[in-house]
């Protein structure tokens, strides 16, 4: 009965939170769903036979009005202020909320605004502040920006396909741009401590690895071992989502795990206290650095959740630990839900992971463990088998060669972020002269990049779909969860 009521509340708030996110319910609907839902608790006393059945739709009912009512809540309508000066050139205060995104031609920051110049009320608001490339700031200082204020357009992405971009900023808390923006002053330091110090540690880490890898290794060993966002070049961008790997230049669950399983083994011989405060404090060091993107945010909580189900000894089931972090990180900002690609596929790897790598590594019984192959296929079966149709609507690029690619290319990976460790220290203790240290991390990375560029460049290596309707999406996970449970009963049975 537990596990039921589990699952009703967990579906039905996400149902309701996706309901909200197209459809433009009020609170007079959420009241209409309360209302179902406690004339369904009635109905138990009536039929005692059924109480559980009756009990388990009532959740679900309240966990769906209580969806509903979070999204709500959460629909930006943004400041009156700032609305009214839509078009004109403005001067806004405000504090910087993230680790700017420093891109080859522009310098991208998130702001909380709380001044207008100019006007006698005091305004709230998210900001993205487009500045030039390489300008000087940093995550927690109170600046003063001038520029064009704008609200985010929607764009074409290519074969009829559309990004939704002012919902893909609302979930970061973000409702409008400020464009051709220059910095007229700092005006002081604030910010969360403990995010300083991971943002500046990450800073450290990578200029030590620039002081001993050439690019695109040091962009590469970066995206693997701390989930930094520098571009690794256009070109090595286009063959590694060519190839389906753009998984390893982000830090999703897998390096994390890479990480903590180093930090298992280092710990091995201090008290269990210790061993499992330095997992949790790995874990929230890791969400910090990445300034808490979604995918790293969800890894790290499925992570705690591990950490945690160890100490106590408690049994840690993959599903309802995944769908405990999605639960808290909707619950948290709703928008996440359909409207963050990242978190989304981050999801939907994870969940293949946990439903099909066990079938895989069945079928894949003759394949070596050795150097965790039969692991790495598996996985990679799972993980590009659920995330497919998710990925086809949103970019309309088929790989062919992604099991290949992956099976080559995340061999190393471990090794890799490793040694990409050792040339990082190096370089931060050493600088320049370190360089010979950093010969290990430089061939496995080049390695990678190696194989990335062979599987692209092949003929017929991706090939493009047309624009398709959503409704196919929900049609193919019917299919394959059908398909799936259905495979799960026979060989059971």
């Amino acid at each position: 009965m537990g596990s039921r009521i589990f699952w009703a509340l967990c579906v039905g708030f996400l149902c309701g939170v996706f309901v909200r996110s197209f459809v433009p319910v009020g609170w007079s609907f959420v009241a209409l769903l309360a209302l179902f839902g406690s004339a369904t608790l009635v109905f138990q006393f009536i039929d005692r036979e059924k109480a559980q059945t009756y009990t388990v739709v009532a959740v679900t009912l309240f966990a769906c009005a209580a969806g509903i009512a979070r999204m709500h809540v959460a629909v930006a309508t943004g400041d009156p202020s700032l609305t009214a000066d839509l078009g004109k050139n403005v001067i806004l205060g405000g504090i910087i909320l993230q680790e700017p995104d420093a891109r080859d031609t522009t310098t991208l920051v998130t702001l909380d605004v709380s001044t207008l110049v100019g006007a006698n009320v005091p305004v709230h608001a998210g900001v993205l502040v487009q500045l030039p490339a390489h300008a000087r700031v940093a995550y927690g200082e109170h600046v003063q920006v001038s520029g064009t204020l704008k609200l985010p357009e929607a764009f074409d992405t290519g074969l009829g396909r559309q990004f939704e971009y002012p919902e893909y900023l609302a979930a970061q808390g973000i409702q409008y741009q400020l464009g051709y923006a220059k910095i007229d002053s700092i005006l002081g330091q604030g910010g969360d401590p403990i995010k300083k110090f991971s943002i500046r540690t990450k800073e450290l880490f990578l200029q030590g690895l620039d002081y001993v890898l050439p690019d695109p290794e040091a962009a590469l060993a970066g995206g693997i071992t701390v989930g930094d966002k520098r571009s690794v070049g256009p070109d090595l961008s286009r063959d590694f989502q060519r190839d389906s790997l753009v998984h390893m230049i982000v830090l999703s669950g897998y390096n994390i795990t890479v990480v903590l399983n180093a930090v298992a083994r280092l710990l091995a011989w201090a008290p269990r206290s210790l061993q499992f405060g330095g997992s949790i404090a790995t874990v929230v060091f890791f969400i910090c650095m990445s300034g808490g993107a979604s995918s790293a945010t969800r890894a790290g909580l499925m992570a705690l959740i591990a950490v945690f189900a160890r100490a106590t000894h408690r049994t840690y089931l993959g599903e309802r630990v995944l769908a405990s972090a999605s639960l808290v990180m909707v619950a948290w900002d709703p928008w996440t839900l359909c409207f963050d690609p990242s978190f989304q596929l981050s999801a939907l790897a994870t969940l293949g992971l946990i439903l099909f790598t066990p079938t895989f590594a069945g079928w894949f019984s003759r394949v070596p463990e050795k150097l965790g192959a039969r692991e790495i296929l598996a996985s990679t079966c799972a993980t590009q088998l659920m995330v497919l149709p998710l990925l086809l609507y949103q970019n309309g690029t088929l790989s062919l060669v992604a099991l290949p690619a992956n099976l080559l290319a995340l061999l190393p990976v471990p090794w890799a972020m490793f040694f990409s460790l050792v040339a990082a220290l190096a370089g931060m203790l050493f600088g320049g002269i370190a360089a010979m240290v950093a010969l290990p991390a430089y061939a496995l990375l080049w390695y990678v990049i190696s194989v990335a560029h062979l599987f692209a460049s092949l003929p017929f290596a991706a090939i493009s779909i047309p624009a398709f309707s959503a409704w196919w999406i929900f049609l193919a996970y019917a299919t394959l969860l059908g398909s799936f449970a259905a495979f799960k009963k026979k060989t059971a049975g």
